[in-house]
């Protein structure tokens, strides 16, 4: 499946967030208003 995704340039839809925006994210899980996959920006840390 990986080697399909790669040949096919299809690649996972995300939505990045700070660190500080995590309860915000939990929140927004909860209710089910969540579109994509959220990354946390390990930066912001």
């Amino acid at each position: 499946m990986l080697d399909f995704r790669a040949r096919h340039g299809i690649v996972p839809e995300t939505e990045t967030i700070a660190m500080a925006d995590i309860n915000t994210a939990c929140g927004r899980m909860e209710k089910s208003d969540v579109k994509y996959r959220f990354v946390i920006d390990m930066a912001t840390l």
